[in-house]
């Protein structure tokens, strides 16, 4: 669906006496029926990335298409769902009659209008809040509310930014039934997001972003075996109580402070599972068997740092 050729956005200083480099040379192809997340510290491109996929920026150089045509142009052929980082909706507007400008807006027919905002003011938790001025609104309300407007239409194209922040945690597990109703296979779904683990659950790829640069992309479920050898795990192993064998199984296990029972243990995932069970033979009883971190997290960690 989009196609990305050696993309690259620099911009001027304010006096143009320096160039700032913001993407630099990303090729790259996102398909329909794709969940694709986006992660990176900040300042590591995605806002631009994202402005260029809408056609609020130009490149400096390659391109960028949907569907063969420019992004602006088919945006305005087809329509968006988008919620940008900052929810920005007036003031004195009633929560409804904000939905009900940006449902219009969206394309819905006149006569299904009523009908469609009702379902999104149920769907997000709003319809006691529909009376509501937006400037009255809760952080996570209003978070509500912009997910809700950017989700008004159909569109087959779908870009959420930061969508969890502000998100209380009753609302950060429904967002991902959101998303998974969303899936379709005509419909591409981009969620750039800082919480990692969000996206390792939601996303079938995770492009890692860093000084403008695509480091590497993670493949959700893939390639455990390849990744272990690439890259030693950690994991928190838990017993039921203190066991002689692991300091025999695990030399280097490390003792987690505060926790009587509990060490932080290295190696791929071949070692691991060879010296669990052999402290399991040993009578030691698991409570718990956990990665300290995920396999996105670690990913990420290391196409910061500039590991291979």
């Amino acid at each position: 669906m989009i196609e990305l050729q050696g993309l690259s956005k620099t911009y001027r200083s304010l006096f143009g006496t320096r160039v700032v480099p913001a993407l630099d040379d990303l090729t790259l192809t996102l398909a329909r029926g794709e969940v694709v997340g986006v992660a990176g510290p900040n300042g590591a491109g995605k806002s631009t990335l994202i402005s260029l996929l809408l056609g609020y920026l130009r490149p400096t150089q390659g391109q960028v298409q949907v569907d063969r045509m420019p992004p602006r142009r088919w945006v305005e052929r087809h329509g968006v769902g988008y919620q940008a980082e900052l929810v920005a909706i007036p003031g004195r507007w009633s929560v409804e009659g904000a939905l009900q400008r940006y449902t219009v807006l969206s394309g819905v027919p006149r006569a299904q209008l009523n009908q469609r905002v009702d379902a999104l003011l149920s769907d997000f938790g709003l319809a006691e809040q529909r009376r509501k001025r937006v400037r009255e609104l809760s952080k996570g309300n209003l978070q509500r509310l912009g997910l809700a407007q950017a989700l008004a239409g159909d569109s087959d194209l779908v870009v959420l930014d930061e969508p969890t922040h502000g998100l209380d945690p009753l609302w950060t597990q429904r967002f991902r039934d959101v998303v998974r109703d969303l899936r379709r296979p005509s419909r591409l779904i981009l969620i750039a997001s800082h919480n990692l683990d969000e996206l390792e659950r939601l996303a079938d790829r995770v492009l890692i972003l860093h000084q403008g640069r695509l480091q590497r992309v993670v493949t959700a479920g893939a390639g455990p075996a390849e990744a272990a050898v690439a890259r030693p795990l950690v994991y928190r192993l838990a017993l039921t109580t203190k066991h002689a064998a692991v300091g025999r199984v695990f030399p280097a296990a490390e003792a987690v402070e505060g926790r009587d029972a509990e060490w932080l243990v290295r190696g791929d995932l071949e070692t691991l599972n060879r010296g669990l069970a052999e402290l399991v033979g040993a009578g030691a009883l698991v409570a718990s068997f956990t990665p300290e971190q995920s396999r996105l997290e670690s990913e990420f960690r290391a196409a910061v740092r500039g590991e291979p």
